[in-house]
């Protein structure tokens, strides 16, 4: 993605005064969240007359194209929806803003939840404000592994544990125990973390080495080929919807957040706790669903700092969004979210786990999109078994040495 650099910005206007102010305020989204957002920006104008806000949308894939395009002509907008995997990418090239300036200003942080703090600071400056959160987790259906005969999981339980009782889901009741945790590298950043390592280092590297990624592919071969969980070819088949929303397994790990997804076709749904060797480590953390930043080109930094607050701290805004940002960022807002039924369980899983939260990881570095799309191409052909784990591990350390040079 190209960015240009943005020139020192940012300080054209008065720093510390929030209007009189037009901001361009531009996210990514469909039609509902656009009616969500123009009641949040009305609100917002409402209780600051003297700041106006020009709102626009694109879909995920369209936006970041624009955001590319009118950064690198010097023009982005002076508020924008910033996703976690390119945070790093837009800072590194001086096109954000350091919201710290605003810090107890027009900018209060102090009641985010502590796993979202700091969660846009790279290089101790911050460049994002989380507007929502989630964290890893494992959906299961109760109804399954009762039938099946084995226990729901339990704190503690190992990674032989999971693997085993996934196997013996499958034998029992004939449905996959769950899908094939190789396919997914977020799965292999909850092992790293356990063992006390990283997905990406501090300076943008892998935080892992080919033997350590043979041992994690080597276990999702070992899955595909004892039938245990769903077959590849099935969950390429089922695109762009997943296992546990049409019943094909018992359980799998991921966002937490998917609950309320998964809870619509499966409303038995559980949440439960990950498998892990270090009882006590889980390798969790709160990672930021989406964030809030602001251009270095803004000609009013103060108002724009201002926006951002309010759109991650007033109750209102946290009622009007429930969850479609992210489970809120704030207390206060997710006091007022009113989250029911599967969002409220959701809620309730990461308020248990608040205390045991890692910290979160730092910005992945620019092109970690783009490996994370090859590590799911390489996982289907290993699952597939047109590659061997060896010739699946040296493809992907080849294309991570041509996206991030390491």
């Amino acid at each position: 993605m190209a960015v240009a650099c943005g020139g020192s910005g940012g300080g054209s206007g008065d720093e510390t005064k929030a209007g009189p102010a037009t901001l361009r305020f531009s996210w990514w989204g469909n039609a509902e969240r656009a009616e969500l957002m123009q009641k949040a920006i009305d609100l917002f104008q409402s209780k600051n007359p003297e700041i106006k806000v020009t709102p626009s949308f694109q879909e995920f894939e369209a936006y970041w194209q624009k955001m590319a395009t009118e950064t690198a002509g010097g023009n982005a907008p002076d508020v924008m929806q910033m996703d976690f995997a390119y945070i790093r990418e837009y800072s590194d090239r001086n096109a954000l803003y350091d919201l710290k300036k605003q810090d107890g200003k027009n900018l209060e942080l102090g009641d985010l939840l502590e796993g979202l703090k700091g969660a846009g600071e790279i290089d101790g400056k911050l460049y994002g404000v989380p507007t929502g959160g989630n964290t890893w987790g494992y959906i299961y259906d109760p109804a399954l592994f009762a039938q099946a005969g084995v226990a729901e999981p339990k704190e503690g339980w190992s990674w032989d544990d999971y693997r085993a009782t996934l196997k013996t889901i499958a034998d029992k009741t004939g449905v996959s125990g769950g899908g094939n945790y190789v396919g997914s590298y977020y799965n292999l950043e909850l092992q790293l973390r356990q063992e006390g390592g990283l997905l990406y280092t501090e300076d943008g590297k892998l935080g892992f080495d080919k033997a350590r990624l043979k041992k994690f592919m080597e276990e999702g071969k070992a899955l595909a080929d004892g039938k245990t969980v769903l077959p590849i070819e099935k969950g390429v088949q089922i695109k762009p919807a997943f296992a546990l929303e049409q019943k094909l397994v018992a359980g799998d790990l991921g966002w937490d957040n998917f609950m309320s997804r998964y809870a619509k076709a499966n409303p038995g749904l559980k949440l439960g706790p990950v498998p892990t060797d270090k009882p006590g480590t889980s390798g969790q953390y709160l990672k930021p669903s989406m964030l809030l930043s602001v251009s270095q080109k803004t000609e009013h930094p103060a108002a724009a700092a201002k926006l951002v607050s309010f759109m991650v701290n007033d109750p209102e805004v946290g009622k009007i969004f429930g969850a479609n940002r992210g489970l809120p960022p704030t207390n206060a807002q997710r006091a007022a979210a009113q989250l029911e039924g599967p969002l409220a369980a959701v809620a309730a899983y990461e308020d248990d786990l608040k205390d045991s939260f890692g910290k979160t990881p730092p910005a992945p570095p620019k092109g970690a999109g783009t490996l994370e799309q090859a590590f799911i191409r390489i996982t289907e052909e290993l699952q597939y078994g047109r590659i061997t784990v060896d010739q699946a591990v040296d493809q992907f350390f080849t294309e991570a040495e041509e996206t991030l040079g390491s």
